[in-house]
């Protein structure tokens, strides 16, 4: 690529040529036959803009809240896992960016810095902390208390990994943390590089494994709301039912994410589910998305299908990637200005005029011939 990235795969195709093999791998990949990673970009296409003409748009407010907390624009960052292979400076530099551009990080527990680290980075960021429950449950509840002191305002709790999907890339590049790196959130046992025998296995698929609670139920998200007043976003749902049982458990919100096509192939594209997670909510939670959002036109129509914000993961490391936190604010400022440009020209000069009737869903029609 030459010139300077103007959209979000301008980034991926710098990271491509730049990154380890193995580490975009890593990175890009979703689990088995990526069906659902491709469909949850190609899914965004089925859903058309509807325009709405002479409306003001000279002055434009592209602010939110999520959480009770203000953001400049409804797009944060996703928990991703293992900054530093993208770049030196890793989490801290996400954490930088997103501080200057006035939106919120989550920390991805698998990070290759610290929750302190992240949090001196940027001591007046927004950040969450996007939690494991690991078998071990008073080292979950280290995680948490440390989060609490280093000022993090709520946890995100993965609940779609019981056990790692199968992603094939890592399988054949029997992927493993370099060896200059480690899970800075825990000690040097937990700490994945210090392991050497994976066999022919993905060394994250053994590490959670061995680490991450398979059990993990209801009554564990239970034990979470008891054991913090920090909000408590559920993520990794997918279904009407369990959005219902996680807003009677009393959560503050879900984010509906089939965890970056990662887990299970073959499950519905993210903004496919929307509709019927935020109708079966009734608005008694906040709403959030991620997987697939490249776009600023993506981001305009899953706040019209009733999403609060939405989360991006793999375009941060692309930036990351491409100049560190320059390259992390960059990322961010293009999908900025591109939902700016969604937001004018379908006529909403903030983002609570943001509605249901700027979209209609078009399927793919087959001929019977």
């Amino acid at each position: 690529m030459s010139g300077k990235p103007v959209c979000i795969a301008d980034f991926e195709k710098y990271a491509e040529k730049f990154l380890p093999k193995s580490v975009y791998d890593y990175y890009r990949s979703g689990a088995d036959e990526q069906e659902t990673l491709a469909d949850n970009i190609a899914a965004f296409s089925r859903w058309k803009l509807y325009p709405r003409v002479l409306r003001d748009v000279s002055v434009m407010d592209l602010s939110t809240s999520v959480l009770g907390q203000k953001v400049s624009m409804p797009v944060c960052v996703a928990a991703t896992a293992m900054q530093r292979m993208a770049h030196a400076d890793g989490e801290t530099a996400t954490a930088k960016a997103c501080h200057a551009i006035g939106t919120g990080m989550m920390l991805s527990s698998w990070a290759t810095s610290s929750i302190e680290e992240v949090a001196e980075a940027a001591p007046s960021g927004l950040r969450w902390l996007q939690l494991y429950v690991y078998k071990d449950r008073e080292l979950t509840r280290s995680l948490v208390r440390r989060a609490e002191r280093a000022g993090y305002k709520g946890v995100f709790v993965t609940v779609d990994t019981p056990i790692l999907g199968r992603r094939i890339d890592d399988v054949r590049n029997r992927f493993q943390l370099p060896p200059h790196l480690r899970l800075k959130n825990f000690s040097s046992e937990l700490a994945l590089s210090t392991r050497k025998d994976f066999g022919e296995n993905s060394g994250l698929a053994v590490y959670v494994a061995e680490t991450i609670d398979a059990s993990l139920n209801w009554e564990d998200i239970k034990w979470l709301r008891e054991l913090t007043s920090l909000p408590i976003v559920v993520k990794g749902i997918l279904r009407a039912d369990d959005a219902k049982e996680a807003v009677k458990i009393g959560v503050n919100g879900i984010l509906v994410s089939n965890h970056g096509a990662r887990q299970l192939d073959g499950v519905p594209a993210t903004i496919d589910v929307l509709p019927e997670i935020v109708e079966a909510v009734e608005g008694r939670v906040e709403v959030f998305l991620d997987g697939g959002v490249r776009k600023g036109t993506d981001v305009l129509k899953a706040l019209a299908l009733g999403a609060k914000a939405v989360f991006i993961g793999r375009p941060v490391l692309w930036g990351l990637a491409y100049q560190g936190e320059e390259g992390a604010k960059e990322v961010l400022r293009v999908l900025k200005e591109e939902f700016r440009l969604a937001m004018a020209l379908t006529g909403c000069h903030k983002v609570e005029e943001i509605g249901r009737s700027l979209l209609r869903r078009h399927e793919v029609l087959f001929s019977k011939m």
